[in-house]
């Protein structure tokens, strides 16, 4: 059973927004989780501005991931699928001969469901706004859970400063509840 903090956002997109809304989501979340020196940035998504981290790696990252998931949807598999961060930190652990290796323990999980659905025309502005909302109800859900004691008390003590994160970050993509990559 798991010990730490999981936050779920889940979220209805369509073929046309399902790029912009994800990487918006993530960018948004390392924000929240990067205790590096991180330059800011934000991006309009709907009307709702989201922050976001100005780092050519994160970035990389954050579009591949993305754009596993949009290839995953695209074929077929599933029209749901998830993308999961699990921040961690690195403990020693001792193995055979008392020879100590890195183990890379969680500490928190963020799990953005996302649903794909193709409104009709005359439902569109209708999609659109119940989107927005649940973007701004994301961020919400952000800022409220890592603001909060739990939020807080779950980031383990920063013991290696370099870098823009001290700790691990996996980003696992699952398409029908497979994961892919």
């Amino acid at each position: 059973m798991n010990t730490y903090p999981t936050i779920t956002i889940d979220l209805i997109l369509d073929r046309v927004t399902i790029k912009d809304v994800l990487q918006a989501i993530l960018d948004a979340i390392l924000f929240h989780r990067l205790f590096g020196t991180v330059k800011p940035t934000t991006r309009e998504v709907f009307g709702v501005t989201m922050p976001g981290v100005s780092d050519p790696e994160m970035g990389q990252l954050v579009e591949e991931k993305v754009e596993l998931f949009w290839k995953g949807i695209e074929e077929g598999m599933s029209k749901r699928g998830q993308i999961i961060i699990t921040f961690s930190e690195k403990r020693p652990k001792k193995s055979w001969f008392q020879v100590y290796v890195g183990e890379d323990v969680p500490w928190e999980q963020w799990i953005i469901n996302a649903e794909i659905k193709q409104p009709r025309d005359r439902d569109r502005q209708k999609f659109d706004a119940a989107l927005s909302n649940t973007l701004t109800k994301a961020i919400h859900t952000m800022l409220t859970h890592t603001s909060s004691d739990r939020g807080r008390t779950a980031v383990p003590l920063i013991t290696d400063a370099t870098g823009i994160s001290p700790f691990p970050i996996r980003i696992a993509v699952k398409i029908g509840g497979v994961e892919i990559g």
